[in-house]
């Protein structure tokens, strides 16, 4: 059965191999495609800033794949005149005394002279990192170094919690930079996660994560891939809307 369609959020990715261009007419609007052949089991639509992607097995013929998107018409019109009209955040710029969140808390970035070091400080009262620095241009470079080195200690430490109980073995974990996936698994790579979910409250995160340890029960959305993911996170609903909500208000590190 084609999966259901999911909005996904921005990010740059060009053509690859694989993948066309084409058009469909839904209703009185004419919408441009890209279709990805590639080695699954069902029919998916995804929308972001780039338009809307259908990935699609090779046996699936073109008749079924844009019947789907047919199908889907009412709910991709609405997608893409929401991305049409999303402003994509400012670059932070990075100075003394800035925030940003980590974790769902304030962090406060401190700039000081130094070797191109960080320094941490996560207290109760408050979270500072300070980027001691050779020259201001290396901010944007260290403070980035430093959220993915505490991103991957955390999702090690997540995955560590959530993989026995779900039955399943510690998964090879690396990290993503893509504004256009939270996480993807592979039962020959395994998992990679989206180290901007450092931003986000601990719920959250765990959230991403059971969604893909679930997956390596089940590589697809079926309704037993969710049931395995609801008795491992019954509120998963509630933190998948809270991602899609907060990811809206990301800062832009670049």
């Amino acid at each position: 059965m084609p999966c259901l369609p999911e909005a996904l959020l921005p990010g740059e990715q060009p053509l690859t191999a694989g993948e066309t261009t084409r058009t469909i007419e839904l209703g009185e609007r004419t919408v441009s495609y890209v279709l990805r052949r590639a080695r699954r089991r069902t029919i998916g639509l995804t929308i972001d800033h780039r338009g809307l992607r259908v990935g699609a097995p090779p046996r699936a013929t073109l008749r079924e794949v844009e019947s789907l998107i047919r199908q889907h018409g009412e709910w991709v019109g609405r997608k893409l005149d929401e991305w049409r009209t999303r402003r994509q955040p400012e670059p932070l710029r990075i100075a003394d005394g800035v925030q940003l969140p980590m974790l769902g808390r304030p962090l406060t970035i401190r700039l000081a002279l130094g070797g191109n070091r960080c320094v941490w400080n996560l207290q109760a009262s408050g979270q500072t990192l300070t980027l001691c620095l050779r020259s201001p241009a290396e901010a944007p470079r260290l403070l980035e170094k430093a959220l993915r080195e505490s991103a991957r200690s955390l999702f090690i430490e997540r995955l560590a919690e959530h993989a026995p109980p779900l039955g399943v073995d510690l998964p090879r974990l690396s990290l993503s930079a893509a504004r256009t996936r939270w996480g993807s698994c592979s039962l020959r790579s395994g998992i990679r996660l989206n180290w901007r979910l450092i931003h986000f409250p601990l719920p959250v995160i765990d959230y991403v994560v059971v969604h893909e340890l679930a997956h390596l029960h089940e590589m697809n959305h079926s309704p037993r891939f969710w049931a395995i993911v609801a008795d491992a996170c019954p509120d998963w609903q509630a933190l998948r809307a809270e991602l899609r909500q907060r990811s809206r208000t990301l800062p832009n590190l670049m």
